[in-house]
């Protein structure tokens, strides 16, 4: 049976709490065209400092309901002190901070005790396309974390947008295709491009690469020079593992070819064969993904997301499978903190069993 989520379809105020005025909450931003969802949710104390670990605990389950409704909640004006209280806060709104692994970006551990990163490293000039931490995983986290302790002078914002409005846009055909397809991700180390397989997988033996792999069902291909190619095949939509919505969840625009910045796409696809990029995708029998499809899946992702002025302090919340965010460009210091939580299967929520793994075509995919 589908749980019964309380809906949240008005910008006015509300106090979250119905024991006192302790935290108001309000809609993030105003009605935008073309957007059916009530988009993130603010909560704030009417007197700041209330302590977010405390308060947190004792409204998680309302919390729970709420990120449903909305997926994503920004706390703001709480009292955080510092990485220690962030993983804390992270500990009262989930069941805990996990390790980053298998991955895909540069990011540094703050604390060695504590699961907590930097957000992307990457050059402040560039902007971070949207996406689903991690949806390219067979594990993935459900809850997603950011922590503002320094917000640059100059942009840096996090762009929000829910993948149930990416999905509602996104023609049948296109939708279908992946499907009944699936997505196929082909990453591959060591070539000068990306993150060592050292770093991604986080040791320097082979043989538990290879057995990290062969548990999450990806296949491993050891290239000369100590370099090495994965393949793997995960759906395009799931179905939420509480809400029970079909969502559109997946990498494939994000890791595609041509979603590259201009200039090292071009570099890179003059270089490279389609399956020997840095990371690539296509649908899950191994075929190209149709330049066009690509296009129209940049455009609407870009078109379901709405930014804001991060605050020193401000914890932001996100339902990773209902929730995408990004990165703008800034000027200046900047540092935004994160942390995962609460890991998922893909193939515990898939639609469906995604095809065999296979090859991929060897044709330029744009």
């Amino acid at each position: 049976m589908t749980p019964k989520i309380p809906r949240i379809g008005s910008a006015r105020r509300q106090a979250v709490s119905s024991a006192a005025d302790l935290v108001q909450r309000r809609l993030m931003f105003p009605a935008r065209a073309g957007l059916a969802r009530p988009g993130p949710l603010c909560c704030e104390p009417t007197m700041p400092g209330l302590d977010l670990i405390d308060w947190a605990r004792a409204h998680r389950q309302e919390l729970d309901a709420l990120l449903l409704n909305h997926g994503s909640i920004l706390f703001r004006r709480f009292s955080v002190p510092g990485v220690a209280g962030f993983h804390d806060a992270v500990g009262a709104l989930s069941d805990g901070a996990l390790h980053y692994r298998f991955r895909a970006s540069p990011r540094t551990q703050v604390d060695v005790e504590r699961p907590v990163y930097t957000s992307t490293d990457y050059p402040a000039g560039e902007s971070i396309f949207p996406h689903n931490e991690h949806s390219y995983s067979p594990v993935f986290p459900r809850k997603l974390f950011f922590y503002c302790e320094l917000p640059s002078p100059e942009g840096g914002q996090t762009p929000v947008g829910d993948t149930r409005d990416v999905l509602e846009r996104i023609a049948p055909r296109i939708r279908d295709a992946f499907a009944s397809r699936g997505i196929m991700y082909v990453r591959n180390f060591g070539d000068g491009f990306g993150l060592p397989w050292r770093t991604v997988f986080q040791t320097d033996d082979r043989a538990a690469v290879e057995r990290y792999c062969a548990d999450q069902g990806i296949s491993v291909e050891w290239k000369p020079g100590d370099r090495l190619r994965t393949r793997q095949v995960g759906p395009a939509l799931v179905r939420h593992p509480v809400s029970f919505e079909t969502v559109w969840f997946n990498h494939g625009t994000f890791f595609h070819a041509t979603s590259l910045p201009a200039g090292v796409r071009d570099t890179l696809i003059a270089e490279f064969l389609p399956e020997d990029l840095p990371q690539n995708t296509f649908y899950g029998d191994g075929s190209p993904i149709e330049p066009d499809v690509i296009a129209s899946l940049r455009d609407i992702y870009l078109g379901a997301m709405g930014g804001f002025p991060w605050q020193a302090g401000d914890v932001l919340m996100l339902d990773n499978i209902l929730s995408l965010h990004g990165r703008d460009p800034y000027r200046g210091p900047r540092r935004i903190l994160t942390a995962m939580a609460e890991p998922t299967r893909a193939a515990d929520i898939a639609l469906n069993a995604p095809p065999e793994t296979a090859s991929p075509t060897l044709e330029p995919a744009a």
